[in-house]
């Protein structure tokens, strides 16, 4: 397997931020702004210093849908060393970067229409597929949910606020199982969102809410397709799917908003997705040998041809009656000698067992139908005996006498 896939995920920015500072003369920023891009910096550093193979950034650039020109500009800054690093960054857009027409431009969507190179705008459901420096990496985008957006006029025009903010999650829900189901199952896949989820621990966020919120259940995240669930919205960081797969994290925002957050750490996550552990591998070989005028020589070769050394083995053979005696277990283990673990499952084709070879089943005992039906499931000699033994017992009358066939 390749290298894991390093990946820096931040979101919750808000450059405009201004609560509890003053003026800087020498920039003409506020200090508290001076602060959030000075955590921006070290996220950029960091990123670059540690080689990072790409940067998810879960929404919301700014404190509102219309920034000034110059915190544009700084945040602009900033985006382009990544860029001119040549590492992927997407800018996903929350529910500070959405105008409140549909018609306008978001906050971050100059970096699509400059065509900024390694900068994608995510500012729609879409799966979204980087090259990066150890290959591939699909990543699903949703952004801040709108219900304009989501649901025709015609469906939400009567709703209650109630059944609109279901209709939306519904829907939400509909289009990250179709993102799903379009990913590439061999590439590392990561969900990128902004949005609130159910039993997420909230802070100071609610307090600077743009627009109206919808909450996903977390069970419509936990889909096995994503190896890593990157979220926006939330200020605290937390991680909604401890010790399971995948991680549902908030990575929380860059900076304190306010004393809300006061014991808050403040950060972003270091993730590596496509991480390959050393579990025991399985290995099921089939063997058709109907056929095969040898059918241990056939067996032998294509178990010749995989990897079974150390690994837990099924042996899973089709063959006719008239094979069964010559492949028994006892011709058969050794073929899997190197195997950790080893069965063998055998499949008989009796083209005539419904015919009994054309035999009366009413001249046979129970015994004989017994033992033709277990043969017919691939019995070893060793189960056959160890049944018919036990059936020996069932079979006997009140007087220890065997059932005779009629007529006998």
């Amino acid at each position: 397997m390749a290298d894991p896939i390093r990946i820096l995920h931040f979101a919750d920015l808000h450059i405009g931020m201004e609560n509890y500072g003053r003026l800087d003369p020498g920039t003409g920023l506020n200090l508290r702004v001076v602060d959030f891009l000075r955590r921006l910096d070290e996220v950029v550093t960091y990123a670059i210093t540690h080689e990072a193979d790409a940067v998810l950034f879960a929404g919301d650039a700014f404190r509102t849908r219309t920034p000034s020109p110059t915190h544009q500009r700084e945040f602009a800054q900033r985006i382009r060393r990544l860029s001119e690093a040549a590492i992927p960054t997407v800018l996903l857009v929350g529910n500070h970067d959405i105008p409140l027409m549909e018609q306008r431009a978001s906050s971050v969507e100059i970096f699509s229409t400059l065509g900024v190179p390694h900068v994608t705008v995510a500012d729609r459901p879409e799966l979204v597929r980087l090259e990066t420096r150890r290959g591939p990496l699909q990543v699903a985008t949703v952004p801040f949910p709108v219900h304009q957006r989501l649901l025709t006029r015609e469906q939400y025009r009567h709703m209650s606020r109630e059944a609109l903010d279901q209709a939306v999650s519904g829907a939400l829900v509909d289009l990250m199982q179709q993102l799903a189901a379009r990913a590439d199952p061999d590439i590392p896949t990561v969900l990128l969102g902004h949005f609130s989820v159910e039993n997420a621990h909230w802070g100071s966020e609610r307090n600077i809410m743009v627009g109206r919120d919808v909450t996903l259940p977390l069970s419509a995240l936990c889909d096995p397709t994503w190896d890593y669930v990157a979220l926006g919205h939330i200020h605290q960081h937390q991680d909604l799917n401890p010790e399971h797969v995948p991680p549902v994290v908030y990575p929380g925002s860059l900076e304190r908003v306010d004393f809300g957050e006061e014991k808050q750490p403040k950060g972003f996550c270091w993730q590596q997705v496509g991480v390959e552990l050393p579990a025991r591998r399985f290995c099921t070989v089939r063997v058709d040998v109907r056929a095969e005028p040898e059918p241990l020589a056939a067996v032998r070769a294509a178990v010749s041809r995989r990897p079974i050394t150390d690994a837990v083995v099924r042996l899973v053979l089709t063959l006719t009656p008239e094979q069964e005696p010559l492949l028994r277990d006892a011709v058969l283990m050794p073929l899997l000698e190197g195997a950790f673990f080893a069965q063998i499952n055998r499949e008989i084709d009796r083209a005539v067992r419904d015919r009994l070879e054309g035999l009366d089943p009413e001249s046979l005992t129970p015994e004989h139908l017994l033992k033709r039906y277990l043969l017919s499931k691939g019995k070893s000699e060793a189960e056959l005996a160890l049944y018919l033994e036990e059936a020996r017992a069932l079979f006997e009358g009140p007087e220890g006498e065997t059932d005779q066939a009629p007529g006998e």
